[in-house]
């Protein structure tokens, strides 16, 4: 059997997967031969997905303990803390978010590989499946033909011959070879209850794949849906944004870790198998098939003669035999009894058809084409199925290593956050700096008042007569003595762009034509002013 095994041999990391410590729920060592209907396996594979639920654990236990020490060791309220610094915060976020992009790669391919292993898997159980369906209505049909077409047309000439004992006697020797011809058939293994296992198989198979397949795509667009919303929260400073992408973390990291461990006790079991396939199968065909006849569809070695040579030989010699017959009968019973002709013909015809299913029941029982398609399942599963539910559960184990790390870095900008909305709910409102402050509301009464700026315009020349005095309502009161925010800077009073008149404060220095237009000042300037600009 070893060196029947040339052209399958299972790849390194299913046997890798295979040596695993199998252990059940005493934590005892078992047999890690594939037994799915055995109970200590498949505690074994139990404990293998158990993997994902201590990572998830680990994962939850490292959230917590650094959620616990963010909140015990706040800073104090200094400086540092109202200017905190996010440089450590940002790189963070940037490198999850590659780690995170760089798994979902190796997620779509696995999931890729995957399920092109799946694929090749079902189709080579649907060919399969048609080829064991082709054998059974061979068989069935030409065993009609013989039972029941064969029988009328005997029948019909048995009267017809019945005064020619020498015809009649060929009737029966011909209706003898037919008997042998269906006890042949008979013996053939009844294969419609493995067409049966491999149709249900088949559609099981395809029906899981397809929602593994989508379950896992949607995963990986979560993923990134993540990375996306991340980025898009952190610039925004957005507190409800950083509530979705956490509730969307925590869920991508339960599914993560979930998908590891079904993917790793998948992946175990799967190779298990891979290891050796054929005792598992002739393990699960033996009710049916016997095991000469599994091995000759397992392993198609020359050194092992065909269970079906026999059968095919006698059921061959059988047919010639009858068609012997036919042509005698037809060549000297005809002439004597013209009526039996057609029935001689019909008989003729249903020969040539049972030879020509002959034929094809050859080819069909042949090794070579179910072994190819026994192959090809096994390379599909063994080969990209495995090594795609390797990629995924690397995929699975990187992403949920980076999601946790984002995660304690949206705690952190959480927190940040929340600093700088309580400094700036601390900010003096009194405080002239202050962008936030509540400017002054306008007052009419002020927009006519002119700064010191206002009269350089009117004053760039000594030679240019000043205009009227401002017409001053004697109930007004006397007018400010800084110019009107509202009309410089937008409502905010606490900037003054001329000296300080009357407060003790040193004027500013000025240019020299700015000196020589204040020099130069009318009398009605200074009745307007006061005597506070004289020098």
């Amino acid at each position: 059997m070893a060196t029947a095994r040339l052209d399958y041999i299972a790849p390194w990391w299913t046997f890798w997967l295979h040596n695993f410590p199998h252990f059940s729920f005493t934590f005892q060592l078992t047999d890690n031969t594939f037994r799915p209907e055995d109970a200590s396996y498949q505690q074994a594979l139990i404990l293998f997905a158990c993997v994902g639920v201590a990572g998830l654990c680990l994962s939850l236990l490292v959230l917590t303990v650094y959620l616990s020490c963010m909140c015990c060791c706040r800073q104090g309220e200094d400086e540092q803390v109202k200017r905190p610094s996010t440089c450590c915060l940002t790189w963070v976020a940037v490198i999850t978010g590659l780690i995170v992009c760089s798994a979902v790669g190796v997620g779509f391919y696995g999931n890729s590989e995957t399920n092109d292993g799946v694929y090749q898997l079902t189709y080579s159980l649907y060919n399969a499946n048609h080829t064991l369906g082709g054998i059974n209505n061979l068989v069935s049909g030409s065993m009609g033909s013989m039972e029941r077409g064969l029988k009328q047309h005997l029948e019909r000439l048995d009267e017809i011959f019945a005064t020619r004992t020498d015809y009649v006697q060929a009737l029966r020797f011909m209706q003898q070879m037919a008997t042998n011809i269906v006890r042949q058939l008979t013996a053939l293994p009844d294969l419609d209850r493995a067409r049966v296992d491999l149709a249900a198989i088949a559609d099981q198979t395809a029906r899981v794949e397809y929602y593994r397949w989508l379950a896992y795509l949607l995963l990986l667009i979560l993923d990134l849906v993540i990375c996306l919303v991340t980025c898009l929260g952190l610039a925004k400073k957005s507190r409800w944004l950083l509530i979705i992408i956490m509730s969307a973390v925590l869920l991508s990291l339960v599914l993560g870790w979930a998908s590891l461990g079904l993917g790793t006790a998948t992946a175990v079991g799967t190779s298990d198998f891979c290891v050796s396939p054929d005792k598992f199968i002739v393990n699960q065909t033996k009710d049916f098939l016997s095991a000469d006849v599994a091995h000759y569809y397992l392993f198609c070695s020359p050194n092992l003669p065909s269970p079906f040579q026999q059968s095919l030989t006698i059921y061959q010699r059988s047919l010639t035999t009858m068609q012997i017959q036919i042509q005698g009968l037809l060549q000297f019973s005809v002439p004597l009894f013209p009526t039996a002709e057609r029935d001689l013909l019909g008989i003729q015809r249903l020969l040539n058809s049972t030879e020509s299913n002959l034929h094809q029941l050859t080819a069909f029982l042949d090794c070579h084409g179910l072994h190819k398609d026994y192959l090809d399942a096994l390379m599909g599963v063994c080969y990209d199925g495995v090594e795609g539910l390797l990629y995924l559960s690397l995929f699975s184990l990187m992403s949920a290593a980076a999601l946790s790390a984002l995660l304690c870095a949206i705690l952190r900008a959480w927190k940040l956050i929340g600093i700088r909305d309580r400094d700036y709910d601390d900010i003096d409102e009194e405080d002239p700096f202050n962008p936030q402050a509540r400017p002054l509301s306008y007052t009419p009464g002020r927009s006519n008042i002119h700064s010191f700026c206002s009269y350089n315009s009117s004053l760039g020349s000594e030679g240019v007569p000043a205009g009227p005095p401002h017409a001053a309502n004697a109930n007004a009161a006397p007018p400010a003595e800084y110019m009107n925010q509202s009309m410089l800077f937008g409502g905010n009073p606490r900037y003054e762009n001329v000296p300080l008149i009357g407060r003790g404060s040193p004027p500013p220095s000025y240019s020299p034509s700015m000196r020589v237009t204040y020099l130069s000042m009318t009398d009605a300037q200074i009745r307007h002013f006061g005597t506070d600009f004289q020098v």
